[in-house]
């Protein structure tokens, strides 16, 4: 039997807040679960630069307990000075800020979240100090989490991520091989001046600086990309580093 236009409207009309509905429901109780993946993501991938999660063989829920006792987070300004509050006088919380929203103004204008490593022994004692760090690779958006030691002489580790570098040449960046270059390169030189850490083009290069670690071959774009990244992030942490340090030069901290 053939229905009147009438009854197809209201039937649609019916059928679409009825799914919207459902919809809405299914997306208010997965919101917590979803909520919670996103800070088990976070949060590993800071811990993953300073130890090797996989080895510890965690779950989420013990992640995130060894998170809330090894670390502790606070966000700074390009002065190096504490930012608690937002506009509005509301807490600013390390772990919510945005570093994608950040990275679209400019670096005077952004938040900076800083996550202490805090030594398991002694109280109150900083092991490292680790800075999320972002840019642009050879397709789309590169970042990870960079972690220097207590004198900010040295990278203690990485965790490096990325959203659409070439399988195999870029994305390698994510592995373990390619992190795992990083440790115990310097970013400051001997007069205290900050130079970074750079990846070199091409892979197998000899006698490595330290401030210079392995090229990727056939990704030497990504490889840039990830030199610029460190570079800027580094100059927008360097007043935190110099206060942390005790002021001015670094070069006594790197001695």
């Amino acid at each position: 039997m053939r229905q009147s236009n009438t009854y197809i409207l209201i039937f649609t009309a019916a059928m679409t807040v009825v799914v919207g509905g459902l919809l809405s429901l299914a997306s208010q109780a997965l919101a917590p679960a979803q909520k919670k993946s996103i800070e088990l993501d976070t949060k590993s991938a800071i811990l993953a630069s300073v130890m090797d999660l996989e080895s510890l063989n965690l779950e989420g829920d013990q992640v995130l307990a060894l998170y809330d006792k090894r670390i502790e987070s606070l966000v700074v300004n390009i002065e190096g000075k504490p930012v608690e509050t937002n506009e509005k006088g509301e807490p600013i919380v390390a772990e919510n800020v945005d570093i994608l929203k950040n990275y679209k103004k400019d670096p005077e204008e952004r938040l900076y979240p800083v996550f202490k490593y805090m030594s398991e022994d002694s109280q109150g004692e900083v092991t490292a100090y680790i800075l999320p760090v972002y840019g642009a690779g050879l397709w789309n958006s590169i970042w990870g989490y960079v972690a220097l030691d207590n004198g900010f002489k040295e990278i203690v580790g990485v965790s490096y991520g990325h959203a659409a570098e070439t399988p195999g040449l870029g994305a390698r960046i994510a592995t373990p091989e390619i992190q795992d270059r990083y440790r115990g390169k310097e970013i400051f030189d001997e007069s205290g001046n900050l130079v970074s850490v750079t990846m070199l083009k091409g892979e197998g290069n000899a006698n490595l600086g330290p401030h210079e670690v392995d090229g990727m071959s056939g990704a030497t774009l990504t490889g840039r990309g990830v030199n610029d990244m460190l570079e800027n992030y580094f100059s927008y942490y360097k007043a935190y580093m110099e206060k942390i340090a005790g002021g001015g030069s670094m070069a006594s901290a790197s001695m």
